[in-house]
């Protein structure tokens, strides 16, 4: 396989040499494309007359020669368009230099355009011009059509692996995953349409961070030489986006990468996006409205976006639109788990929850803290088993060390909804804890099991409290995994494939 690579790669340097010896330089400094390849296809003419002259450029993905003409396929953002050439119309040598171009070159063609008599819109290339020259061969596969008129690929790139290390290759030979992460980024605009309308302003907050907060996971750690300092790559937005609502801005959001130092899986990946937002005078019930609009304009977003191509779960359920319904269901945390263990987890000592999480398959539960041992149980009863959207409400302090106690006086509880669907959280909210002296007992609960070996719990962070402590208005707070909420509408199985390079161990 190796000595098969080399030679066609010695092959391909061989044409980059003769293309320098005819004076055709194999790495173009620009072009001057006057049509994209689906524009192209939707201004040839229908009735058999030639159209406007054009010149087209992208990435040369079939090439058919038969001895005087030529077709070919180029491919580009848009789409495709054939290309025709023939050696009595573009002269002998032009014609031979042709034999110099490979699959996955990037050329530009200048010709007019006409539809063959099987209707498909061409360009008759009468000037070719060398873009790049491809020096390896991409793993393009060969396509045929089903009886149902369905394009099926046979070979290409199928390592799973392969094509989330060398997205590039993946991309440039895979039209529908370029297609998946065009959808995912008007996903992402669709949602910051969603809060542009209702005031909410965007900013951007420290990545690298003194102290590390606004979730429980373990940091990445840095060093900054010049101030001697350590430093932390942040694992939520939260505590900063606070700060801008004591300073004056009522409703902000941020979309950005959050970090975490955990391991690798279906779901996980150690660099992610999340979006947060603030809103001043609201609480979570108030959020549960917001969460529902950007849910359904993403779900949209996607459905449009995708189109016709088909994407399933790995249960080969297919992602539908109305499965996306709101009112979104409504089911109380300790009501939920309640019902499976036959009594309320908060009443349980921490031997007691030890002994149901053991039941439940929780591994290594003698090393867990008491709200990582609720949160394991969570996931393993309620969690996994959720496939509507579904709000679940009101979740043990334990969990929710930033939000504000249920006002209807239910001890331990607090106003928190988290939403999940297929199994997988898509959104976490809060009431937000405005009051002071209360956040630092919480801070010290959080330091204390710290101190105890829990790598997840954080430390008190002064400068935050500081700020409470010149007046922080109520507010409702939310954090929604971007990659989860597109891997869900999409119906994509992998958080990798949702990752335009996701993070893998070295080759």
């Amino acid at each position: 396989m190796t000595e098969d690579l080399n030679f066609l790669m010695q092959a391909r340097r061989d044409k980059l040499a003769a293309l320098d010896a005819a004076g055709m330089p194999p790495f173009a400094y620009g072009y001057d494309r006057t049509h994209q390849a689906a524009r192209a296809v939707s201004e040839t003419p229908q009735d058999g007359t030639d159209g406007a002259e054009v010149r087209v450029a992208g990435r040369v993905v079939a090439w058919r020669a038969h001895g005087k003409t030529t077709f070919a396929h180029l491919e580009d953002q848009t789409g495709r368009i054939q290309l025709y050439f023939r050696r009595d119309a573009i002269g002998d040598a032009a014609y031979d230099k042709l034999a110099l171009i490979d699959l996955g070159d990037i050329i530009g063609v200048e010709g007019v355009l006409f539809r063959t008599r099987t209707g498909e819109a061409t360009v008759r290339g009468t000037v070719v011009t060398m873009l790049a020259k491809s020096l390896r061969p991409l793993p393009f596969g060969k396509e045929e059509k089903a009886e149902d008129g369905a394009a099926v690929r046979y070979g290409g790139l199928s390592d799973s692996e392969q094509r989330s290390r060398q997205r590039y290759v993946d991309l440039a030979v895979h039209a529908e995953v370029r297609a998946l992460f065009a959808a995912r980024s008007r996903m992402v605009t669709a949602v910051r349409d969603v809060l542009n309308r209702r005031g909410y302003l965007e900013v951007e907050t420290p990545v690298l961070q003194p102290l590390y907060g606004g979730a429980s996971a373990r940091p990445f750690e840095t060093r900054h030489n010049a101030l001697d300092m350590p430093l932390f790559l942040r694992i939520a937005d939260e505590l900063y986006l606070k700060r801008l609502v004591v300073g004056g801005f009522e409703r902000v959001y941020e979309i950005g990468h959050d970090f975490r130092n955990e391991g690798i899986d279906r779901t996980h990946n150690p660099e992610f996006t999340m979006l947060e937002f603030y809103e001043a005078f609201s609480d979570y019930r108030v959020m549960m409205d917001v969460v529902e609009q950007i849910i359904t304009a993403a779900a949209e977003s996607v459905r449009t976006a995708l189109g016709g191509w088909e994407s399933a779960y790995p249960d080969g359920a297919a992602f539908s639109p109305e499965t996306i319904r709101t009112p979104f269901a409504r089911v109380d945390w300790v009501t939920a788990m309640s019902a499976k263990l036959g009594a309320s987890p908060l009443a349980f000592s921490d031997d007691e929850l030890r002994g149901a999480a053991k039941q439940h398959g929780v591994h290594a539960v003698e090393t867990l803290s008491r709200p990582k041992l609720l949160d394991e149980l969570f996931q393993a009863l309620v969690e996994r088993h959720v496939d509507a959207p579904t709000f679940v409400v009101d979740y043990p302090v334990d969990l929710s060390p930033f939000a504000k106690p249920k006002r209807d006086g239910t001890p331990g509880v607090t106003e928190r909804f988290e939403l999940f669907a297929k199994g997988r959280e898509l959104a976490n909210a809060f009431s937000e804890l405005n009051d002071p002296v209360d956040q630092r007992r919480r801070f010290e609960n959080q330091s204390r099991l710290k101190e105890a070996g829990d790598e997840e719990a954080f430390s008190v962070d002064e400068d935050y409290l500081r700020a409470m402590e010149y007046g922080m208005p109520p507010m409702g707070g939310v954090g929604i995994g971007i990659d989860r909420l597109f891997m869900y509408l999409a119906g994509v199985g992998n958080i990798r494939d949702v990752i335009l390079f996701p993070t893998m161990r070295p080759e």
